[in-house]
């Protein structure tokens, strides 16, 4: 099975439920991020704070696997050069449809977060990387992926979910159970029994992995970048959120070489 193309499906289908990561931003939006007043989400609902970003007039921004309308468009309204990178074709069509209602210049690409192979060396200034990294089996590609294509002093600004939240058997959480089932790193099709995973598949639902914080952050780390900023969110809607933080995200920089 190949979980990739799965998983594209999947989110494909989610744009037709009306997930809340496919819902585009709105033109009063794209107004205010023209004026200078934005911000974007990395987690469920803590704004990545302003000084993590450089001046955007003119910066090259990639947002990997970041479609849905969201997150690129603010940014190209701000003035940033953006090139927008997702798994599903679905999610860059919400891309595209803000791009033309609102006349910006977005480059869309259907490709692999874990694979930039079509962008050069130091092809970007800045990557905008939403919690995503659940539906790659091994972080560390991305993370050094990301690291080659920033140029020297380049920004990783990454959004992932804590591994924790894998531990727990969804349906048993639904009836207020908080047992430990599962141990990281996680994989749904390891993880999960013929009958739930036979279920998973035929609702088009997403097949996920958790990972360690030590190949979040450590792979950040090994693969040469900095870490310069963190944080952690809660998402409301999640139980289990209720009484620790999933989610994290990071400022890492590639380091400048001392001429």
């Amino acid at each position: 099975m190949d979980i990739r193309e799965h998983n594209a499906r999947a989110w494909d289908r989610e744009v037709g439920r009306g997930n809340r990561w496919t819902i585009p931003v709105d033109a009063a939006t794209i107004a205010a991020a023209r004026r200078g007043e934005w911000e974007i989400l990395l987690t469920p609902v803590r704004p990545v704070p302003r000084s993590w970003f450089p001046p955007l007039a003119g910066a090259r921004v990639l947002c990997l696997a970041a479609g849905g309308g969201q997150q690129g468009p603010v940014l190209a309204a701000a003035g940033a050069c953006v090139t927008v990178l997702d798994n599903s074709s679905a999610q860059l069509r919400r891309d595209r449809d803000v791009a033309v209602r609102e006349r910006l210049a977005l480059a869309l690409v259907r490709g692999d977060m874990a694979d930039l192979g079509m962008f050069p060396g130091g092809a970007f200034d800045v990557i905008v990387h939403p919690v995503a990294n659940c539906y790659v089996p091994d972080v560390r590609p991305v993370w050094r992926e990301a690291f080659r294509v920033l140029r020297e002093g380049g920004e990783l600004l990454a959004g992932f979910a804590n591994g924790i939240a894998y531990l727990f058997d969804d349906e048993a959480l639904d009836r207020g159970e908080f047992t430990i089932t599962r141990s990281l790193p996680h994989a749904d099709v390891a993880a999960l029994s013929a009958e739930q995973l036979r279920a998973r598949i035929a609702e088009g639902a997403t097949l996920q992995y958790g990972h360690t914080l030590e190949d979040q952050i450590g792979g950040q780390l090994d693969a040469g970048f900095i870490l310069r900023g963190f944080y952690e969110d809660k998402d409301p809607a999640e139980r289990l959120s209720r009484h620790v933080a999933l989610f994290a995200a990071t400022r890492a920089q590639k380091p400048r070489l001392r001429g």
